[in-house]
């Protein structure tokens, strides 16, 4: 099954209500320095000089909480505004207001009516209608919009090096709310929807791949998981591929300094700040986890063979080739200048690990992405029949 972009991106994100993907990595192996940002430091983060009462549609799940915890570590006020059917016991000395966000469906918007705020955060939007309507009843009372959107909107990501002014995806009927099948599309579309709403008081925040604790998806999960389990374990490529990926605690922060310093227009936000190879990103998490794992590089053509797929067998890596060998090797120079910093890779690949672990037995059993352990014994089987043969032939 040939994945779309929609399943390599969105399931990091929609699953989390951000969508997708501080952890990313301030470097490749012995790049640039490691050390936090104050803004990553969640709870020990500095105050803002200027508290702001903050709404936030969504907010329980994955990047939503992160958001929460850091925009009262800095002084915010929060209120959520949700359904209030996941985590509903969250944070409970937050002011939560009920409804949906499709105004036509039971009270709709209309705990929102006539409430002011200095800023929003839309985590939870994937239809123009639906991101149109919240933004134009908030517009005349909310001094700042920030859209969660996703670099799934490029149209083009076979080669490496996207930027904002990329062009994004389009859709013929512009009234489709087919997200599965539109969804970059839609994205692009709600992010529009918005701007014409508040223009020039948005600010769309486009991340790649979401990770780190809490993660629904187990997408960059997996490695960190595998890796400290140990023995030999299957890996893509040659492990000269570069990938991406960014924190969730350090996405929040970076929407949160965005709304203190009202940002506005579009911004790619992914991760590390230099580029990180997969071959590095396995072998920091190997010395992070003190593990003993033996990576087996197998060539694509090898995985392509045996049906390994890219980032549903392989989280967090495509294939070099293709229409999306670009999408995970996006320009981030313009987020890196508004402030966009990360906590060390380390420091996420132990934190998932923890969290992971800490969750009931039924959840650690079964991983959500990543080869299955008997495919890969499989596969690790045949890589060696063909290597070993190939030796043997050599000699």
């Amino acid at each position: 099954m040939k994945l779309s972009r929609r399943d390599l991106i969105q399931g990091a994100v929609t699953v989390g209500s951000l969508w997708a993907m501080g952890c990313a990595t301030s470097g490749s192996s012995g790049g640039a320095s490691e050390t936090p940002s104050p803004q990553g430091q969640g709870a020990g983060a500095a105050k803002a000089d200027k508290p702001l009462n903050i709404l936030i549609l969504g907010g329980t799940k994955f990047l939503g909480p992160a958001l929460v915890e850091f925009a009262q570590a800095r002084g915010h006020t929060v209120t959520l505004f949700n359904r209030g059917k996941t985590n509903p016991g969250l944070f409970p000395n937050v002011e939560k207001l009920q409804g949906d966000r499709d105004p036509t469906k039971a009270e709709g918007l209309k705990a929102l009516e006539g409430r002011k705020w200095d800023a929003v955060v839309d985590t939870s939007g994937y239809v123009p209608r639906i991101v149109k309507a919240s933004a134009e009843l908030l517009a005349p009372n909310v001094g700042h919009y920030t859209f969660v959107s996703t670099i799934s909107v490029y149209k083009d990501a076979s080669k490496p090096g996207l930027t904002e002014t990329s062009p994004v995806a389009t859709v013929t009927d512009v009234t489709t709310e087919d997200v599965d099948k539109h969804y970059g599309a839609l994205k692009a579309l709600c992010e529009k929807a918005a701007e014409a709403a508040m223009p020039g008081r948005v600010f769309n925040v486009r991340p790649g791949l979401i990770v780190g604790p809490d993660d629904p998806t187990d997408r960059f999960t997996y490695w960190p998981v595998r890796v400290a389990r140990g023995g030999e374990v299957l890996a893509p490529g040659t492990g000269l591929n570069q990938t991406q990926f960014i924190d969730a605690r350090d996405l929040a922060a970076f929407i949160i300094l965005g709304v203190e310093k009202k940002l506005a227009g579009q911004y790619t936000a992914t991760g590390p700040e230099k580029p990180l190879l997969m071959r590095d990103f396995l072998e920091r998490s190997k010395k992070a986890l003190k593990s003993d794992a033996r990576f087996i590089w197998a060539h694509p053509s090898f995985l392509e063979k045996h049906k390994v797929e890219s980032f549903s067998d392989m989280p967090v890596w495509v294939s070099p080739t293709g229409e999306d060998a670009g999408l995970l090797q996006v320009n981030i120079d313009k987020a890196l200048a508004a402030g966009l910093t990360f906590r060390p890779l380390e420091e996420t690949v132990r934190d998932t690990v923890a969290w992971f672990n800490a969750e009931p037995p039924e959840r650690q059993a079964k991983l959500k992405a990543g080869i299955k352990p008997e495919r890969e014994k499989e596969v690790l089987a045949a890589w060696h029949q063909e290597h070993d043969k190939g030796n043997a032939n050599a000699g």
